[in-house]
């Protein structure tokens, strides 16, 4: 055989810049998808704790609809759940319409506030 490649003749491969360009653009890929992944864990903590506030704030509200009676004013406290502490605060107060009465219940951590809800009653009830 005859060997056709004259002495210009490259060898094959990459050189050290077209490596470094590569390396550089996989540095970067690889930063956003562990920045997305941070973010993304972030998120589902948040979302965690809403969820769990949500249902703190369910059972304050619920108390709240099966008492016998429930005065106006303010009332707060703690309840532990999911291995947490979560402070609750509620507040009832009256509407305009005759024998009805507002219950606002907010909950919260450290954080601050994670959850809240408003419901009503009639004050008989």
């Amino acid at each position: 055989m005859i060997d056709r490649r004259g002495p210009k003749a490259r060898s094959a491969g990459f050189t050290l810049i077209e490596m470094l360009v590569a390396l550089a653009v996989f540095a970067l890929a690889a930063m956003a998808l562990l920045n997305l992944s941070g973010e993304s864990t972030r998120s589902a903590v948040r979302l965690e704790e809403r969820t769990l506030g949500g249902v703190v704030a369910e059972n304050v509200a619920a108390e709240a609809m099966i008492a016998q009676s429930l005065p106006v004013g303010e009332t707060s406290g703690e309840t532990q759940m999911a291995g947490r502490v979560w402070r609750w605060r509620r507040v009832v107060t009256g509407t305009e319409v005759p024998g009805m009465g507002r219950i606002d219940v907010r909950v919260s951590t450290d954080d601050g506030q994670v959850a809240d809800r408003v419901l009503f009653r009639s004050a008989g009830a």
